[in-house]
């Protein structure tokens, strides 16, 4: 085996894992030196954002229950003003990637801590890596003061989470890890961890398709969403992500149901110039070829295959294959116009690869 040159960065974040594993909440925010904490979650979660402000009793400084997709500046603007006006001095963000995502744009203006409790497969929370949208354009960026001090991974929050809703966060948390193998700065490390996070969630989500209040696969989909998310936090994007920052920001696409479609078309425009990275995540999801491997378990456990499906027109590919040209994140095999238009094609109708 030749001998290997690679650069692996640690960040410093603390990860408490384990059902029931939320009662430690007012025990890691002292951790984190702070006294009150504005409680972030969508409009739909706002029962369990009361839930995480009465646990903390007096050390709540308020609800703030609008974070959205993509986060928008407006809101993020909102949400940081309401922090500074009742004082709070860290944000507890409850709820999945739109919500991690706003506790982010927070730190980033504010450098407010953010302590995050992932109740999706998301992966945004072990992640240095933002996204805001502006007049129809999401933009994203890395920086350190963004991503949470602390994580709660409590299995049992999970449990409410629809199945659909499940596959889809649980696909696009193996996007993150796939695109990390072929990565230009990839290293030996963040590959183990991008394997065996594609196999955990492999295996979790036929599981909790099949009973959506298995513990074990709950955990199970939960741990590999943590391992995707640090894969993505450490190593850079590709055609991808580019794809879905695109069509999310553009067109307000869904965006877990949005990596779930696009990956598999990614993964196969990408196959001959990254085999060795194809060779394992086939590996990890027990197939011989990963593209089809991933489109499978999507559409075998109920999740949608075609972007037509969740809203995209078909006369807006052009402009969508346009904008996935400009800003190019580095990718193993160049972007080229019209594969780049032919693999939204099949996207849109939902072709297997």
């Amino acid at each position: 085996m030749p001998v290997q040159s690679f650069v692996y960065n640690s960040a410093p974040q603390r990860v408490v894992f384990g059902a029931g594993s939320l009662q430690h909440l007012a025990r890691e925010i002292d951790a984190l030196g702070a006294r009150r904490a504005l409680v972030l979650c969508t409009p739909e979660q706002r029962a369990q954002a009361e839930r995480v402000a009465d646990m903390l009793g007096a050390h709540a400084a308020g609800v703030f229950d609008r974070a959205v997709m993509h986060v928008p500046i407006e809101t993020a603007r909102e949400a940081r003003d309401v922090a500074q006006r009742l004082g709070a001095d860290c944000a507890v963000a409850i709820g999945g990637g739109s919500t991690t995502g706003l506790g982010k744009a927070i730190a980033l203006d504010s450098g407010l801590p953010i302590l995050a409790i992932p109740t999706t497969y998301a992966g945004s929370e072990m992640t240095p890596i933002y996204g805001i949208t502006e007049a129809g354009m999401k933009k994203t960026g890395k920086d350190f003061k963004v991503l949470p001090r602390t994580v709660i991974y409590d299995p049992e929050l999970s449990m409410s989470l629809p199945v659909g809703m499940s596959v889809t966060s649980g696909i696009n948390a193996i996007a993150h890890a796939a695109e990390g193998l072929y990565a230009t700065d990839a290293n030996p490390i963040m590959d183990l961890m991008a394997q065996e996070g594609i196999a955990a969630l492999g295996r979790a989500l036929p599981a909790i398709r099949a009973s959506a209040e298995d513990a074990g696969a709950r955990s199970d989909a939960l741990y590999g969403a943590w391992l995707c998310g640090t894969v993505l936090g450490n190593v850079g994007m590709a055609l991808h992500h580019k794809l879905c920052h695109t069509l999310g920001g553009s067109f307000n696409l869904p965006h877990a149901e949005t990596h779930t479609i696009v990956l598999p078309h990614a993964l196969a425009y990408n196959a001959a110039a990254a085999s060795g990275a194809m060779a394992r995540i086939a590996k990890a999801l027990g197939a011989s070829n990963a593209a089809q491997a991933v489109f499978d378990l999507a559409r075998d456990n109920g999740a949608p295959v075609a972007l037509r499906d969740i809203g995209m027109k078909e006369s807006d590919l052009d402009v969508a294959c346009a904008h996935a040209l400009q800003n190019q994140y580095p990718n193993p095999r160049p972007l080229e116009r019209d594969a780049i238009r032919a693999l939204l094609q099949n996207a849109w109708e939902g072709v297997r690869p």
